[in-house]
């Protein structure tokens, strides 16, 4: 099944695309609970969709108030060595908050005390069906659906201390796709797909899901040691080489820049910088 969420008349509105038309299917979820309930219904087949929607509405984001958005980074072995770094034995892991997400097709502000945006394609995890401890055979059955992330980065004030956080939680810099792919649609774990990057047309990033160093299951199971997952929570699941901070010359995102990620049988987000 693929979802997507679209604002209309200032709240979040499931969208369910059905035979190449998008349907109503009622409130986004508002709080972890129900996020939870939608999750099992989903599962069961017993999602009820009402009349199509007319038109294009605007993208909202796919986020629950108060999801955890859990990041993970050096998740690529070459994107980890391009910036110095071997690839780590344990997950280098962070958060976002949630003033730093914003919809697919956002304006993305350049602050005044950076201009060193750089961009990071990535696939996102949607947990479905929370738990603690979870184990790393049964981790893919926690979860709800795959997305699409652009982890827009400040490399400067990423690296003015020890923790990245931030760099990684300026506003509005978090570019959350509208589209939610359940898992029936990829391969386990989302395994063998495509990610790009790609910058005012020029192909920036091209790896493939099956170089993750943690993959989606064993990241859920990691993060679980630590944490109780709740349905609705978020995990990026880190982004490949080719990043504009590692190139000669430094490739910064400027105003006026599109700047879109794609995945294979996911989706696509995209963002104009300024």
């Amino acid at each position: 099944m693929r979802l997507t969420v679209f604002a209309e008349g200032g709240e979040a509105r499931l969208g369910i695309l059905k035979d190449g038309r998008l349907h109503d299917g009622g409130y986004f979820p508002r709080t972890s609970e129900e996020f939870g309930s939608l999750a099992e219904k989903v599962a069961a087949g017993a999602i009820e969709v009402s009349d199509r929607v007319v038109g294009t509405p605007a993208p909202a984001l796919p986020v629950v108030p108060g999801a955890r958005v859990i990041c993970i980074g050096l998740n690529y072995a070459e994107h980890a060595r391009e910036g110095g770094s071997e690839p780590p034995d344990y997950p280098a892991l962070f958060y976002r908050v949630d003033t730093s997400l914003a919809p697919n097709r956002a304006r993305v502000p350049v602050p005044e005390v950076s201009d060193k945006l750089d961009f990071e394609a990535e696939l996102l995890v949607v947990i479905g069906r929370g738990g603690r401890s979870i184990s790393e055979s049964n981790a893919l059955d926690h979860v709800f659906g795959y997305g699409v992330f652009n982890d827009i980065s400040l490399r400067d004030y990423q690296r003015k201390g020890g923790q990245w956080t931030p760099g990684k939680n300026f506003d509005g810099t978090g570019i959350v796709g509208d589209e939610i792919v359940t898992p029936d649609e990829v391969p386990a774990g989302a395994s063998g797909l495509r990610v790009r990057s790609i910058l005012n047309g020029r192909t920036m990033q091209d790896a493939n899901t099956d170089n993750l160093i943690f993959p989606v299951a064993r990241s859920i199971a990691l993060i679980s040691e630590f944490m109780t997952l709740r349905p609705g929570d978020l995990i990026a699941m880190g982004t490949p080489s080719g990043v504009g901070y590692a190139r000669t010359p430094p490739v910064w995102m400027k105003p006026g820049d599109e700047i879109v990620v794609e995945i294979d049988r996911i989706g696509r987000n995209s963002a104009t910088i300024g």
